[in-house]
């Protein structure tokens, strides 16, 4: 007779990772385009077949155990593996050429997103690239771009994708204004001279957060730029929360706390449902899923130059 175990397929490994990365059901369950019951079904019978248990249920959430864990860890190495079998694969077929129109944010497309194009570009040279610089979400349903990269807790119910990771957020200040940053608290900090993202951003997280705790003649300087933020901490104007990717490169900037999760913001690779089998969207959001995977430590502020 079959061992069970061996009925456990790739869409198995992806949904037990996205337990993991989401941290609960329902969040793992629109991650991957299906419903709550079908995620604890699955994961049910996936733990029966190997049996062991794959999550500890917390307050906080659901937790690997060190069998989850390890499945994660394969999970994260064959898509790795698919990837790149896909990219080799696709090289005896006709490669995918033409435009493909990108719309993403500043602060992403300079310190995050630039490079990988390039990297993209070698690989397919037939494609051009049409990047769209906005910090509004544009309409994708009537083609203003094709594939949008985002940093939101809220997708679009009208889009698809995939969670890439989650951008971590610190507080930050410049180096040379810090000498010893472990030394401060929060409620000294918060008596600091600040600098904020402007309240026509007031849904982020940042924002609020910044308005609930320093008092508003501290805030010496406002910008509607992420990218304009991590600027004039490091002129000085002030301490401010910043993107662990941008700040963390900086050697002018200082950690002045840790990372906080509930500043963190969900990065996505979205498009329309009516483009995602169009090979060229599909090769391009496998390529962006697999290089911003490379970076991700980084992204999310588990790699700190000078800490971790």
């Amino acid at each position: 007779m079959a061992e069970p175990y061996k009925n456990l397929a790739w869409d198995d490994f992806r949904l037990i990772r996205a337990i993991a990365e989401a941290k609960g059901l329902p969040a793992a369950a629109q991650q991957l385009g299906v419903n709550h019951s079908t995620v604890f079904r699955r994961l049910r019978q996936i733990e029966a077949a190997l049996g062991t248990a794959l999550f500890e249920r917390h307050r906080v959430g659901y937790a690997p155990t060190a069998a989850g864990e390890e499945m994660v860890a394969l999970a994260a190495r064959l898509e790795e593996d698919i990837t790149a079998f896909t990219r080799k694969v696709s090289g005896r077929e006709p490669s995918p050429a033409g435009e493909l129109r990108v719309t993403t944010n500043d602060s992403l497309l300079v310190h995050l997103l630039t490079p990988l194009f390039a990297l993209f570009l070698e690989q397919c040279p037939e494609m051009r690239l049409d990047i769209v610089l906005s910090n509004q979400p544009l309409n994708l349903s009537k083609r203003d771009a094709d594939v949008a990269i985002r940093a939101t807790d809220s997708p679009p119910e009208t889009l698809v994708g995939r969670r890439v990771a989650s951008i971590g957020w610190a507080l930050y200040g410049r180096a040379a204004d810090f000498p010893e940053p472990g030394d401060l608290g929060m409620a000294a900090l918060y008596q600091r001279r600040w600098v904020s993202l402007s309240e026509d951003l007031a849904t982020m997280k940042v924002v609020r957060r910044v308005r609930e705790n320093v008092a508003p003649e501290r805030v010496a300087y406002r910008t509607n730029s992420v990218l304009g933020l991590g600027e004039a901490v490091e002129a000085g104007l002030g301490i401010g929360h910043l993107p662990c990717f941008i700040a963390d490169v900086r050697p002018s900037l200082v950690r002045l706390a840790a990372p906080d999760p509930d500043l963190a913001a969900d990065l996505w690779l979205l498009t329309h449902p009516d483009l995602r089998h169009a090979p060229r969207v599909r090769v391009f959001l496998d390529f962006m899923a697999a290089e911003i995977g490379r970076r991700r430590r980084l992204i999310e502020g588990v790699v700190h130059p000078g800490g971790d």
